[in-house]
């Protein structure tokens, strides 16, 4: 785990002191009423963070500097979905609220913690349930991917244990705890991976089924204020190639390798919901078979993803994780 700790602590300290500031930005910020300076000064500080933080831990270790800059960009994207809620719904949160959804909330829908206070108990508990179940889950993948290594020594059968291992202890087991806990105190969150197994189209995987943070992200911030202007179909595409620089910063800078490799899957990506979009949506012998659907999104989901998660990110990030050396 040596990938995930500082050679320099001091690093890790500016790093959270940065976060705290962002919060700060982001809170004055979303109370202004002049939409281009809002604009402008949500997306500048979305650069100066990720400038930031790439420069300081510019030697640190891969792991570490991963989750440097995805913390500080997460937060100051949280500054631009907010900007346009206040620009197009005129929501602006007092400040328990921002610090709440912003610094506690991976999701991006700051409209729920301005709601009043719903406690659901058994929701809450169930969403707790299943969080600490998948997150078991999900560590015991991370231990058999280790003991894979160990026995076999084949990085393939490790990596095929440590990827789902890990989306299983974050995606699916800490943001299910973290939306019991609200749920309980009465904030209504949800399940922001909802079943993605059963989706049945890549339009339906990436808008309705995984990782529904980054979707209402890239709705907020580039779908909404495109489409109007240029239509649907290209401001999806821009969404998949906004998406696709977003895990850039997130997998190819911190390992300072792979450079287009991660854009380049989301806009095949982009593309093939075009497709499913024009075509396939009003196929009848592709729409009425919903194992064919299923089908079709896993293998251009497993197929291309040697392009997302490309050696250099699996050497510097995942590996270090069940002792691959």
């Amino acid at each position: 785990m040596e990938a995930y700790l500082p050679k320099t602590w001091m690093h890790a300290y500016l790093i959270l002191a940065w976060l705290f500031l962002t919060l700060l930005v982001g809170y004055f910020v979303t109370q202004w009423t002049k939409r281009i300076l809002m604009r402008s000064v949500a997306w500048s500080w979305v650069a100066l963070s990720f400038v930031g933080a790439h420069l300081m831990c510019v030697d640190e270790p891969a792991g570490f500097r991963m989750l440097a800059i995805c913390g500080v960009v997460l937060f100051a994207m949280k500054i631009v979905v907010a900007a346009e809620m206040k620009i197009n719904k005129d929501l602006s949160l007092t400040w328990t609220q921002w610090f709440s959804w912003a610094g506690f909330w991976p999701g991006m829908k700051p409209s729920l913690f301005a709601e009043d206070k719903n406690p659901d108990h058994k929701e809450g508990r169930d969403l707790l349930l299943r969080g600490v179940l998948r997150l078991s889950t999900g560590v015991s993948l991370l231990v058999l991917a280790h003991f894979t290594w160990v026995w076999t020594t084949s990085k393939v059968l490790a990596t095929i244990f440590a990827l789902p291992g890990i989306s299983l202890v974050l995606h699916f087991g800490i943001f299910n705890i973290l939306a019991g806990v609200w749920r309980y105190i009465g904030v209504k969150t949800y399940v922001l991976f909802p079943a993605p197994l059963y989706a049945t189209s890549l339009t339906e995987f990436w808008g309705r089924r995984w990782n529904l943070p980054f979707t209402e992200m890239t709705q907020r911030a580039v779908y909404w204020p495109l489409s109007g202007v240029f239509g649907k179909n290209i401001a999806a595409v821009a969404g998949f190639v906004c998406s696709g620089l977003l895990h850039e910063l997130a997998i190819s800078v911190p390992v300072q390798s792979g450079y287009g490799l991660p854009s380049l899957y989301f806009v095949l990506h982009g593309g093939l919901v075009i497709v499913e979009r024009s075509y396939l949506s009003k196929a009848e012998w592709f729409v009425t078979r919903p194992w064919l659907g299923r089908l079709w999104t896993l293998l251009w989901l497993a197929a291309p993803m040697p392009m997302l998660f490309h050696p250099a990110f699996l050497r510097g990030v995942i590996w270090p994780i069940i002792g691959v050396i």
